[in-house]
């Protein structure tokens, strides 16, 4: 029975996901009870200088901690599992039930990070979780990593499915999606349709994995007796089971570079996505073999510096150099925002005198996870949603799923673009968007420190990377309140002291002037030093054109 103190309506509260490719989270609350769908990091953009990652705000979860069930994982991507030991560290969480390989690189990360939990479990698409008043199943999608799920949800109010990332492809070179099993779920009703949005701008349907695994052999028979390199994403499991199903046909063994790349391998292998694992040999047994008997597989495709490929490019890599008749393959695509990184390594490859190959140079050496418009409306025909809420992507790409569910038959007034931190109420089989909002803001991961690094201080790196700092130190007498002398000026990145001795004393006078004023008043100290930065701002900014951070340093000295 419905607890008589709690919400009457299903709650779907957003904390992750929305206006973003990335850290993936939301929650369903019912009757008392919350379960939570991904726990995913993102990936800082070049202006979060010093930020490791960025996480979803767990304030709403914090104070309904005691409410929580469980955590439900669709599968295995850093932007739906990244987030875990951070919320661990954050909140109690009874039970993650996660898929096989989810489950096992989860396991590695809390290992890595020394956090002890005991109540990781795996699921199936055959297994069936209860709770007292919400009923969760699942069942199998294609997607680029082994034991991806979509997830349905059943509250008194209503069922809600997510999609988790997905795509359709009727020749993959894993297990097929489960389309009877979804198109069983839509035929009992689906109320609201949660579904993934990352290729909604791409027209048609994705290209087959198995298309990439024959321009792959294609690549191995055209160059038999070179050595060839591939890059690619550590996590696209189907993409590295077929990179050694090739090797194995071609005779050739396989060396990895990048501790991601050999983790997910190592999972692979045990679980039974990836065979002959006995392809595997060391940097200094594939040093000793001829150029055509040996793969090297590494990170790196998105020209990250300190990845195996770059270091390969750059010639820093220990183990491995580069020959003039190597042959490197890029089997990606460019994430937005890495163009310029990858450009620099190719560049360097280019060098070096190899022969590189990217999925602009010739089609079909790469694919999306994620699906395309008409397998998004093949979704929304198959489960035959009341109501669609778009996720994973930013706004474009959400307002373009919401017009694709409108083509699809669902009423405009029945689509919700929404943003991190709004809230769906589901009640008798109709939604509608709460007043209510939780704190849908970005939490950084700077070091070991969560959630200290607030916007007001990524801005003032900002400023300090565009236009330096500036501090000025001041003595000061304890019982007069007078300057003992002129202040002292010392800058770091805004002006080389040595080669401008005349603004650094105009600097010290005009601060001496204001610092003079403001000691003849009752303030104190710390009252005055946001005085000293107001009226120092101006006068900088006349002279220079640039606006630092400015630091005064007050000290009392007791004579």
């Amino acid at each position: 029975m419905t607890n008589n103190n709690q919400p009457s309506e299903t709650k779907i509260i957003v904390l992750g996901g929305l206006g973003e490719v990335g850290k993936n989270m939301y929650a369903i609350e019912c009757g008392g009870e919350i379960i939570i769908i991904d726990s995913g990091i993102s990936f800082p953009e070049g202006e979060l200088l010093g930020i490791d990652y960025v996480l979803p705000d767990f304030t709403y979860l914090k104070e309904n901690e005691s409410k929580i069930k469980a955590l439900f994982i669709t599968h295995g991507h850093e932007d739906h599992i990244g987030g875990i030991p951070f919320l661990l560290q954050s909140v109690t969480i009874p039970k993650i039930y996660a898929p096989n390989q989810a489950k096992e690189l989860i396991a590695m990360k809390l290992e890595d990070k020394a956090i002890r939990y005991d109540g990781l479990e795996a699921y199936t698409d055959q297994d069936v979780i209860s709770f007292s008043h919400i009923r969760v199943e699942f069942f199998k999608t294609t997607h680029s990593i082994p034991d991806s799920h979509g997830i349905c949800i059943t509250t008194k109010d209503g069922t809600i499915v997510t999609t988790g990332d997905f795509k359709f492809d009727f020749t993959p070179i894993g297990p097929m999606a489960d389309l009877h099993k979804m198109a069983e779920i839509g035929k009992r009703g689906v109320d609201l349709l949660i579904s993934d949005s990352t290729n909604v701008l791409n027209e048609g349907i994705s290209t087959s994995e198995s298309k990439v695994d024959g321009a792959l052999s294609d690549f191995f028979d055209r160059y038999r007796t070179e050595r060839i390199i591939i890059a690619t994403f550590a996590s696209n499991i189907y993409r590295l089971k077929h990179i050694f199903e090739t090797c194995y046909k071609y005779h050739r063994k396989i060396c990895v570079f990048g501790r991601s790349m050999e983790n997910n391998i190592a999972i692979s292998i045990r679980g039974g996505y990836i065979e002959h694992g006995d392809l595997l040999i060391t940097p200094e047994e594939a040093n000793q073999l001829k150029p055509g008997e040996v793969t090297l597989l590494c990170t790196g495709s998105q020209g990250e510096p300190l990845a195996a490929l770059s270091r390969i490019a750059n010639g820093t890599h220990k183990q491995i150099k580069l020959r003039p008749d190597d042959v490197v393959i890029f089997s990606s695509s460019a994430i937005p925002g890495n163009q310029l990184s990858i450009s620099r390594t190719i560049n360097k490859l280019y060098l070096k005198g190899v022969r590189v190959f990217t999925n602009t140079s010739l089609s079909d050496i790469h694919t999306s996870g994620h699906a395309n418009q008409e397998e998004l409306k093949f979704m929304i025909r198959l489960l035959m949603p009341k109501y669609l809420m778009p996720f994973h992507g930013d706004y474009r790409m959400l307002k373009r799923h919401a017009d694709l569910g409108v083509e699809c038959g669902i009423p405009k007034e029945n689509t919700f673009v929404l943003r991190n931190g709004d809230v769906l109420l589901l009640k008798d089989h109709v939604i509608v968007k709460s007043q209510e909002c939780v704190s849908g803001e970005d939490v950084y991961v700077d070091g070991n420190r969560i959630g200290e690094i607030c916007s007001a201080v990524i801005r003032d790196r900002k400023i300090m990377a565009n236009d330096g700092i500036l501090v000025i130190l001041a003595n000061i007498d304890a019982k007069t309140r007078e300057l003992l002398t002129k202040p002292n000026i010392t800058t770091r990145g805004f002006i080389l002291v040595n080669e401008n001795e005349e603004l650094i004393k105009e600097l010290e006078n005009v601060s001496s002037k204001i610092l003079s004023k403001y000691l003849k008043t009752n303030d104190s100290l710390s009252a005055i030093k946001p005085k000293i930065i107001s009226e120092m701002i101006p006068f900088i900014e006349q002279k220079t054109g640039r606006r630092p951070i400015i630091l005064p340093i007050l000290t009392e000295i007791n004579r």
